[in-house]
């Protein structure tokens, strides 16, 4: 009896380290769990569908059927064998899968586009590094059968225009399915997807077959659009789409001097305002982008590559919405428009993911706190009312 109960004083002390170490284990385990998972359930819950003007009064049925709901993203740039560090290219990643995972899950859009810049080193790879980035974007950005996700061409997954080659497009378009100048209508919705490094306008070959298919594409929406199609003879053979004024998809934007007059929290620094657009590189050139408008005559364009938020209004009317950065690489406040479109209207809607800066204070936090359980468990840091009575007790016996 006395040998058992000698036994039981020796292991307390193991049991009680056990029981600490253990304390620490679900500490850091429910730290990592909410800030590389939860946190973007907590944060990506909060958004919300906008709604479209009118949509109240009709039923949850009819407006199920009649409002596409779009999830519009923009340069993810994955990083390639060049310039990637591995640990970068594992972080970001991460945050971009789970963010558009669960964006999916809680959001459930009817199609997702993403404006281009898919990845990063798309412009200079080898056939087989292109097939593992390919690889890894499609583990990242997998989808259900209940959703279509569609991508338009960037400067960096084909190369700006003096790095362009048709065989760089055609392995573009083949892994994603699309061609350059292509309308997509859905839900009666026309969206015309454009090449925007190739709106070049100087003939290039690649330039030149583009232009031809939005040239034809433009023709054929113009048409759908006119009232009495029968009285003119241009439009007789033409085949009718949905007549609704069709809504520009393009990685750079269409012309401006810079982003002096946007705002909102995840626009450019007051810096970046000031540095003039040059054309060709940073948005498409005044000419190019009066094609667009001439040609298709849109109510809304929506574009990428400036990594920054911006709203423009073209000719007075046309409303342009750059999109953000959906990278940590290049904000700490990445986001994704959502849209809720009919044929006639639309309304859009911004969602945050979390801020990079506030999950790293979550860790600096979670880290200090550990280090204070740990010096106060291995008696190396004095608890402060110890410490005050200590202090008590001292100024009474002198």
């Amino acid at each position: 009896m006395l040998s058992s109960s000698s036994t039981t004083v020796k292991n307390l002390p193991l049991k009680k380290r056990l029981c600490f170490l253990l304390k620490l284990v679900c500490f850091v385990s429910s730290v990592l769990l909410f800030c590389e998972f939860l946190v973007y359930y907590v944060v990506i819950f909060q958004c919300r569908w906008p709604e479209v003007k009118g949509e109240a009064h009709v039923s949850e049925k009819e407006t199920s059927a009649s409002v596409l709901k779009a999830m519009i993203l923009a340069d993810t740039h994955l990083l390639g064998e060049i310039k990637g560090h591995w640990f970068d290219k594992l972080r970001r990643e991460w945050q971009m899968e789970r963010s558009f995972q669960t964006a999916l899950w809680l959001l459930q859009p009817d199609i997702v586009f993403i404006l281009g810049d898919v990845f990063d080193e798309g412009k200079w790879s080898s056939p087989q590094a292109w097939a593992d980035d390919v690889r890894r974007f499609r583990k990242m950005f997998k989808y259900p059968v209940s959703t279509e996700l569609v991508v338009i061409v960037g400067n960096h997954d084909i190369g700006f225009h003096y790095e362009m080659t048709t065989y760089k497009v055609n392995r573009f378009e083949k892994v994603f399915n699309l061609t350059s100048g292509k309308l997509i209508t859905r839900k009666g919705i026309n969206f015309v997807l454009v090449n925007s490094v190739a709106m070049e306008g100087d003939g290039c070959a690649v330039c030149r077959a583009s232009e031809a298919k939005l040239v034809a594409l433009s023709h054929k929406l113009n048409c759908s659009l006119q009232k009495l199609n029968h009285s003119n003879k241009r439009c007789s053979d033409v085949e009718k789409l949905p007549a609704s004024e069709p809504i520009l998809l393009q990685h750079y934007p269409l012309y401006r001097k810079s982003d002096a007059e946007c705002s909102g929290e995840d626009s450019a620094s007051p810096e970046e305002k000031k540095i003039p657009f040059k054309e060709k590189y940073d948005v498409l050139s005044q000419e190019a982008s009066q094609k667009l408008i001439w040609w298709f005559h849109p109510r809304l364009v929506l574009s990428g590559h400036t990594h920054s938020a911006c709203e423009v209004l073209h000719a007075g009317k046309i409303p342009e919405i750059s999109v953000p950065s959906f990278s940590w690489r290049n904000r700490n406040n990445p986001s994704f428009i959502m849209g809720s479109i009919t044929p006639t209207d639309f309304s859009l809607q911004k969602c945050f993911l979390p801020y990079e800066s506030r999950v790293f204070t979550i860790y600096c936090a979670a880290g200090a706190l550990l280090v204070i359980l740990i010096l106060a468990h291995v008696q190396l840091l004095t608890p402060p009312f110890y410490f005050a009575q200590r202090l008590i007790s001292k100024h009474k016996a002198v």
